[in-house]
C-alpha cells in the first residue's frame, strides 16, 4: 500500500479594502476560515482601493509585492478575501505562480469537510457546481490540483474537468434528489405541526457555541469544536422544559458575514428548520469583540429566510470569559456559560415562557358517538366541569393543542 501525503497549503491571505465594510475584520475571520480548512496562515495583505482591479483584483504594483512575499515565505496558496472572476483567478496565478482560491471557494471547501449527512453532501455538491460552473474557463493552477487541497475536495471534486453540459446535468440530478429529501423533510415537519410538537431552532454566527449548548442541555453528543462551521447538518433532540412540555430542539448550521449566495440557497431547506419553529434560541458569544456585528449579521440572514415573526430568546454565551459583568441584557435575553452550565435554568425559564400555550381552554359537545374524543382530553389535558346532556358531553377543558384541531367543529362557543 502506498501512502499519499497531501502537502500543507502554506497561505498568505489578501484583502482589498474598498470601504465597503470592515476588512480588517473580514481578513481576521478570512484566517479563522483557512485555519479550519487545515491551511497555515504565513502573512496578511491589504490594500486600500477606490474600486478593484477589474483584471487582477490589485493593483499590478500590490501583485509584484504579493508575488516577492510568497516567494520569501515559500507560499504555495493565496487566499482572497472576495469572490475572483475566472479571469481574474487565471491572470493572479499567472503572475504570482502558485495557486488562488476566493473566500467563497475557501468555505465550500470547509462544508465538503464536514458535511456528513447525504443531504449535507448533496447540498455541497450543488453549490461546488453551481460556482464552478462559470469559472471552467480561466481556472488554471485550481483546476489541475485534483490531488486534494482547499479548493479541490469534496464530492465534485473528479468532476472539475468536465465539459458545462455534463456539470448541467449533474446540477439537474443533485436538484432533484434535494427536491425530494426536502419533500421528505416538509412531510416529517407537517407531521411535527399536526401531533403538536413543538420545535426550538438553536440559531447563531458560527463557533458561538451552539452545539456546545445543545450538549449541555440534552446529552445530545454532538461534534463541537472550537473551529468555524464544526456543525452542518441540523440535529434534533428532545428538551423538556421546567413546566413539563416537551419540545424538540434542533441545532442549525452556523452563519457567517458575506456567506456566498450559493451555500445560502442550497441550504436553504436545511435552515427552514429555522423558519419553521416556533421559537428561535439566538446564542452569541458575548466574549467576543465582534458580538455586536455577528448579532446584526444573523438577524439579517434570519429576515432573509422569512424568520422575521417567529419568537426569539437571546442566549448571551461564554460569559465565563468575561473579566467583569456586562451592562443590563435586556428583558427576553439570559447570560449563560454552556461550558459551566452558568444560567441555563434561567434560560430554560425564559424559553418556557417565550413559548405559546401548548394548551387551550375550550367548550365542547362531545356527541357519545365520539366519546374516544373526551378521552383523548383526559389524558393529555384537564377537565374544568362535565355534564350530561340529552345531545352528548358538554365539557369545559383545557384542551392539548396535539389534539384541539379534532375539536373544533364541536366547540359551544359559551
Amino acid at each position: 500500500m502506498i501512502e499519499i501525503k497531501q502537502e500543507q497549503e502554506r497561505a498568505i491571505l489578501v484583502a482589498v479594502d474598498t470601504g465597503a465594510y470592515d476588512a480588517a475584520v473580514s481578513l481576521d475571520e478570512l484566517g479563522e476560515l483557512a485555519q479550519t480548512a487545515g491551511a497555515v496562515v504565513l502573512g496578511k495583505i491589504s490594500q486600500k482601493r477606490p474600486a478593484m482591479d477589474k483584471a487582477t483584483c490589485v493593483g499590478s504594483g500590490m501583485l509584484e509585492q504579493i508575488k516577492g512575499q510568497a516567494a520569501a515565505l515559500d507560499a504555495n496558496l493565496l487566499i482572497f478575501d472576495h469572490e475572483l472572476t475566472a479571469s481574474q483567478l487565471r491572470n493572479i496565478e499567472d503572475a504570482v505562480g502558485i495557486a488562488v482560491v476566493d473566500r467563497t471557494t475557501l468555505i465550500l471547501d470547509i462544508f465538503a469537510q464536514r458535511a456528513r449527512s447525504r443531504e449535507g453532501k448533496l447540498q455541497v455538491e450543488l453549490a461546488q457546481q453551481k460556482y464552478r460552473l462559470p469559472r471552467l474557463m480561466g481556472q488554471g493552477t485550481a483546476l489541475s490540483r485534483l490531488g486534494g487541497g482547499i479548493g479541490t475536495r469534496g464530492p465534485g471534486e473528479s468532476k472539475l474537468e468536465s465539459d458545462r453540459r455534463h456539470i448541467r446535468r449533474r446540477i439537474e440530478s443533485l436538484e432533484e434528489q434535494l427536491r425530494e429529501l426536502e419533500r421528505q423533510r416538509s412531510t416529517r415537519r407537517a407531521r411535527r405541526k399536526k401531533d403538536g410538537i413543538v420545535s426550538v431552532a438553536i440559531v447563531g454566527y458560527t463557533n458561538v457555541g451552539k452545539s456546545t449548548l445543545l450538549n449541555a442541555l440534552t446529552q445530545a453528543g454532538v461534534l463541537a469544536e472550537d473551529k468555524l462551521f464544526a456543525t452542518l447538518d441540523p440535529t434534533a433532540r428532545a428538551l423538556t422544559l421546567p413546566d413539563g412540555r416537551s419540545v424538540m430542539l434542533i441545532d442549525t448550521v452556523g452563519l457567517v458575514r458575506r456567506l456566498p449566495h450559493q451555500l445560502v440557497e442550497a441550504f436553504r431547506s436545511t435552515l427552514e428548520e429555522a423558519a419553521d419553529a416556533d421559537l428561535l434560541l439566538h446564542v452569541c458569544d458575548i466574549s467576543s469583540p465582534e458580538a455586536e456585528d455577528q448579532i446584526q449579521v444573523t438577524r439579517r440572514l434570519l429576515e432573509e429566510l422569512g424568520c422575521a415573526g417567529t419568537p426569539m430568546v437571546t442566549a448571551f454565551n461564554k460569559c465565563d470569559k468575561l473579566v467583569q459583568p456586562p451592562v443590563p441584557i435586556g428583558a427576553g435575553n439570559v447570560l449563560i456559560s454552556a461550558k459551566t452550565g452558568f444560567g441555563l435554568e434561567r434560560l430554560l425559564q425564559t424559553i418556557a415562557k417565550a413559548l405559546l400555550p401548548s394548551q387551550v381552554r375550550m367548550q365542547l359537545l362531545v356527541p357519545y358517538d365520539k366519546a374516544a374524543l373526551a378521552a383523548e382530553i383526559r389524558a393529555d389535558g384537564k377537565i374544568f366541569s362535565e355534564e350530561y346532556t340529552p345531545d352528548g358531553l358538554l365539557l369545559d377543558a383545557l384542551v392539548s393543542k396535539r389534539i384541539s384541531w379534532k375539536l373544533e367543529d364541536l366547540q359551544t362557543g359559551g
